[in-house]
């Protein structure tokens, strides 16, 4: 099956931080299912750090990207549109657990949008397991320090460049998708996992959120890809789709753990 006609080669850049729930032993299914998709407009209603997003190797016309945290939305425009400004806020920032730690006392709410916008990445990238609603300070035994701007500049100079024409969106995944839905839209979709609602901060998701989702889903005129943790919970809702299932092993501080996941059609 050949990669679809309506779009065009883009080179794959890295994401910038960790991120729970990151897609790095799925994405390359995930990436493949999408490029052979005809598409004219992609869109992820929940972002994150971009696993997917970042990784894909062809783009259409129009992108669009989403997350209802203020935090993801607003690092991704500053890094769009104030990218040496946000360098010279970066510039003297080093690995730090008091750093770390006096940062995770701040509220991002008192902040100009640059200083939040370096809060957050420097939080991602020190935090144990890309963790976002809990998170601690990482101690990596075989790598050098998680925040070198000296590594990291080249970095986020490829995703400044990557997000030129990207839209970026901050609303409840609901508005978003009816917004951009149309014949020739995809949508990749990776909302929190079940029994995980809380991992990226109070309110953001529910279980009944679910719900609305695959019902929002049901009703598309384009088409979508949803991948999701192998639940009966997760089964029962989306009893109406198209179920794939992933055998995975993830890593984690050396361990190696089995999942089971879904991906998630139309039909």
């Amino acid at each position: 099956m050949k990669e679809s006609s309506l779009l065009t080669p883009v080179r794959p850049v890295k994401p910038v931080a960790p991120w729970v729930g990151g897609k790095r032993a799925l994405s390359g299914r995930l990436v493949e299912m999408i490029s052979r998709m005809d598409h004219k407009l992609y869109a992820e209603p929940f972002v994150g750090m971009g696993g997917v997003f970042f990784r894909r190797k062809h783009r259409p016309v129009c992108e669009v990207i989403n997350d209802r945290s203020r935090d993801v939305a607003n690092l991704f425009r500053i890094l769009q549109r104030h990218y040496p400004q946000f360098m010279d806020t970066l510039k003297w920032q080093l690995s730090s657990r008091a750093e770390f730690e006096r940062l995770m006392k701040v509220d991002p709410e008192t902040m100009t949008d640059l200083e939040r916008a370096a809060r957050f990445l420097y939080l991602q990238r020190l935090a144990f397991g890309g963790e976002v609603d809990r998170r601690t300070f990482g101690v990596s035994y075989t790598n050098g320090a998680r925040f070198d701007l000296t590594k990291l500049g080249a970095m986020l100079e490829d995703v400044h460049e990557r997000l030129s024409g990207v839209i970026i969106e901050c609303r409840p995944f609901e508005q978003m998708i009816r917004q951009y839905d149309r014949p020739g839209a995809l949508f990749y979709c990776d909302p929190p996992y079940w029994g995980c609602t809380d991992d990226y901060g109070k309110d953001l998701f529910s279980e009944a959120d679910f719900g609305r989702l695959r019902d929002v889903l049901a009703a598309l005129q384009g088409a979508f890809i949803l991948s999701i943790n192998d639940t009966p919970e997760i089964r029962e809702i989306f009893a109406g789709f198209t179920l794939q299932e992933v055998t995975l092993n993830y890593r984690r501080s050396g361990a190696v753990t089995p999942a089971r996941e879904l991906i998630i059609t139309k039909g």
